[in-house]
């Protein structure tokens, strides 16, 4: 075995320190400070009725915002790999629809893409949907017939699409092109390199970012209460006004964003850790034999 020279054992002991050190500064004073703060509002809220009434109203509206983030980021993220895909085309046509569809929706705010869905698209489908259906004698759609959140959903899958279109791309190309020539001169088909070799590496680069992409959906979730659902924001809004104690509801508004979000960064944060280890030579990822059908 050959011994790491004098340069190659510095390099290494200083990598280490430097790792050492690094954890010392990097560790989450801000995280205890907030934590401070979230134990004096959960204290507010175990004392003063004013705070226990206004839990008990936003809590309501936490089952509505989960649900919008969930269903949005997961249509989203079938959609943004589809993009994802038309992007690297071979076809002209087909990177150019993508592109224009990427730069369309980036460029406009989510709060005008959300009044643009609700207000101008539906009903604009609604009465396209009505001409197809009405030679074969269809009962005419009403606009009200589509929920309001699911326009909100709607509008929020069409504009994170486009963001996540431009992860999958950027992590696909981050895969090195001699595994798909490996692939290739197996004999795999275009479907099974993608599926079995280039798919897997590609998440390693891909779950970082669509982990705070998510992180957020769930925040630009509470520009859903534009359109009238019910998530927390709505329903701080509509307490506040109710019962005029605008402080003591916005806390706990603001409380409840934070614990998912910050509780969400922190798992993401232990992820990429896990990753990062896993690349620096921890256990060796599966080798391209390991993925193959066995017919190969």
């Amino acid at each position: 075995m050959r011994r790491p020279g004098p340069s190659e054992d510095s390099g290494d002991r200083g990598e280490r320190v430097s790792g050492r050190h690094g954890q010392r500064q990097d560790f989450p004073w801000w995280l205890c400070g907030l934590g401070m703060i979230g134990l004096f509002l959960l204290w507010n809220i175990l004392a003063e009725p004013h705070y226990r009434a206004a839990l008990l109203m936003l809590s309501k509206g936490i089952g509505i915002t989960l649900m919008v983030t969930l269903v949005a980021f997961s249509a989203a993220v079938v959609l943004g790999l589809g993009l994802a895909m038309l992007l690297m085309s071979r076809q002209l046509w087909a990177r150019q629809i993508a592109r224009a569809w990427v730069e369309v929706m980036r460029g406009i705010p989510i709060m005008v893409l959300l009044l643009w869905v609700a207000f101008a698209m539906v009903p604009a489908l609604v009465a396209g949907l009505n001409w197809l259906l009405a030679p074969f004698g269809a009962g005419p759609l009403l606009t009200r017939d589509f929920p309001l959140i699911w326009r909100a959903i709607l509008a929020l899958v069409l504009a994170y699409s486009a963001f996540l279109a431009e992860i999958f791309r950027a992590g696909i190309e981050g895969v090195d092109q001699g595994q798909s020539e490996a692939a290739l001169a197996l004999g795999l088909s275009p479907f099974q390199r993608f599926r079995l070799v280039v798919l897997p590496q590609a998440l390693r680069l891909i779950l970082p970012p669509l982990g705070n992409d998510f992180i957020a959906m769930l925040k630009d979730s509470s520009l859903v209460a534009v359109l009238g659902v019910t998530d927390i924001a709505q329903l701080a809004k509509v307490a506040a006004s109710t019962n005029f104690r605008y402080i003591e509801t916005y806390n706990v508004a603001a409380l409840l964003y934070l614990s998912m979000t910050i509780g969400l960064s922190l798992l993401l944060g232990r992820l990429e850790r896990r990753l990062k280890q896993g690349r620096r030579g921890g256990a060796a990822p599966a080798g391209l034999a390991d993925r193959l059908p066995r017919d190969i």
